[in-house]
């Protein structure tokens, strides 16, 4: 009997609030898959391509083509008004060796942006990798306006195996241009991020995140196992920063997530994107700011020194044991507004669930003071003082990496 070619896209109409699934009509899941890529596309017709051809061309890290069957692809077309889903599907004929399922839906006014849209994808995915008994496989979202790194993938899947639950992407503009004001707000809002990831590292570090590593956990290239999403209790819908919003739910529930500079997306620089806050949104802004001869502003160091600090003893004490935790609190005392009562302290540690969890809550308590005490600086200033900061710190590590005791232990 001949086998029928694999089916590569189907579409399904569905309205908001329907119980039929976009993709009721895809076919299952094969035993093999260990991966499925999400994209949303609201009016992508003209993107859309050049995003499918690069998950197209993914290899391994020897540079092998993925085997077929490894990973699967899902767009989802919401409330185009353009040939989008026309379109994915043109291009997944094009590349046989990819699997693509394309589904258009129209959403309702009130659920019609890119957190519904985000969240209906990655559900799908969860499931498609729940049905062949795949929880440690990872659902990995990215835009339409994205083109993927050729390792992308593997890179993910490496870092995971390393035992990460979830994986943020560096993400680098492909159109860029080098003679725009905006290109120099890009760059330094880049060293700024990176800069503050590298104290952050030393003043708390993380075993699961260790330097080097980058600042980014967004739609663009954020993955994550299927297990750790049914942890979380999925995508949060929310009408934009959904990315940000399930990053959140992942530190809460003490999810090990990657910041890996392994893992790399190209994505456009346009400035009229597809929802309300996003890279467009903030490329708007810098030109707005620009334009005004104003200078945009970050957070301060010194307040994100000592959250840092906070975070880090707060750590030290979550890990102690029950009977060691006050002791420690004692031992370490910090300056206001970073000092926290010991009998609200005793009583937070034993509220709360995850590590995660307690931190958000002195987190906030530790901001409603902070934030007037050290307001925003402009970012040229805060460059200057993260590079102080950091040549400080590195200047103490110095003799302690260069002795020959550490020398022998990094042999």
């Amino acid at each position: 009997m001949k086998q029928a070619p694999p089916l590569r896209f189907h579409d399904a109409l569905a309205e908001t609030g329907g119980s039929i699934s976009p993709w009721h009509l895809a076919p299952p899941p094969t035993a093999s898959l260990r991966a499925i890529v999400i994209i949303p596309a609201k009016n992508e017709a003209t993107s859309i391509p050049a995003a499918l051809a690069a998950l197209a061309a993914q290899v391994d890290m020897q540079g092998r083509l993925l085997p077929k069957g490894w990973f699967e692809v899902l767009v989802l077309a919401n409330n185009c008004r353009d040939r989008t889903a026309q379109v994915a599907r043109v291009c997944a004929a094009q590349h046989p060796q990819l699997v693509v399922h394309v589904a258009e839906v129209t959403l309702s006014a009130t659920d019609a942006h890119v957190g519904k849209a985000r969240r209906l994808l990655m559900d799908e995915a969860c499931q498609r990798l729940e049905r062949v008994g795949q929880m440690s496989a990872f659902i990995a979202s990215t835009d339409a306006d994205t083109r993927v790194a050729p390792t992308w993938l593997a890179a993910i899947a490496a870092e995971l195996a390393q035992g990460a639950d979830a994986v943020g992407g560096r993400i680098l503009a492909y159109d860029a241009d080098s003679r725009s004001p905006l290109r120099r707000h890009q760059l330094q809002d880049a060293a700024y991020y990176l800069l503050r990831a590298r104290l952050e590292q030393l003043l708390d570090p993380i075993a699961h995140d260790p330097w080097p590593r980058h600042h980014q956990h967004f739609g663009a290239s954020l993955a994550l196992t299927a297990a750790a999403y049914r942890r979380v209790g999925g995508l949060p819908v929310v009408p934009y920063l959904e990315d940000e919003a399930l990053y959140q739910a992942l530190l809460r529930h003490d999810q090990r997530l990657r910041h890996s500079p392994a893992v790399r997306v190209f994505t456009s620089s346009r400035q009229q994107g597809r929802v309300p806050v996003g890279l467009s949104w903030q490329l708007r802004q810098w030109a707005a700011q620009h334009a005004a001869q104003q200078e945009p502003t970050v957070d301060n160091p010194v307040r994100l020194i000592a959250e840092w600090r906070l975070r880090a003893h707060l750590r030290r004490l979550w890990h102690c044991h029950t009977g060691e935790r006050l002791l420690l609190n004692e031992r370490i005392a910090l300056p206001e507004p970073e000092r926290v009562g010991t009998s609200c302290l005793q009583q937070e540690l034993a509220r709360y669930a995850t590590f995660g969890q307690f931190w958000e809550k002195m987190r906030a308590r530790f901001l409603y003071h902070a934030l007037r005490r050290w307001p925003p600086v402009p970012v040229s200033v805060a460059i200057q003082q993260l590079r102080q900061e950091l040549a400080r710190h590195e200047q103490a590590i110095r003799p302690l990496i260069t002795s020959p005791v550490a020398q022998c232990a990094l042999i």
